[in-house]
């Protein structure tokens, strides 16, 4: 049996300028943005390439806005990856080298926080 991560929560304070951060500057894609009543929006948004989303709105979390830290995503090429996101007006941290990967760091206008690993060759 595969149990696969398909979705997390991610609290944010306001949703469109969450979802502009997460779409416009990380350049997820915008899969879903449903207002299923006045309580609750659901946004699902999508890094390239993942089978994993997140999703922001109302009413989907008691979580506190900026709270999530460690979320993270792998690419095969962290300095393409820290170009871009920079390229795109994300304050992104320099490389840092570690022995079990590259890394670099950002967060959303809340202040949650990603960490983007290019993972190193297997012996």
């Amino acid at each position: 049996m595969d149990f696969k991560l398909e979705l997390v929560a991610v609290p944010v304070s306001d949703v469109d300028k969450a979802k502009a951060f997460y779409v416009e500057r990380a350049g997820f894609n915008a899969d879903h943005d449903h207002v299923v009543s006045d309580e609750i929006r659901f946004v699902q948004l999508t890094p390239p390439g993942s089978a994993c989303s997140i999703a922001i709105g109302t009413g989907i979390s008691r979580m506190r806005p900026g709270s999530v830290e460690g979320l993270q995503v792998v690419v095969s090429d962290i300095e393409a990856a820290r170009e871009e996101l920079a390229g795109r007006g994300v304050e992104v941290s320099e490389v840092q080298d570690f022995p079990w990967g590259r890394f670099v760091y950002f967060s959303d206008p809340d202040g949650n926080s990603w960490a983007v690993q290019q993972i190193p060759p297997r012996p």
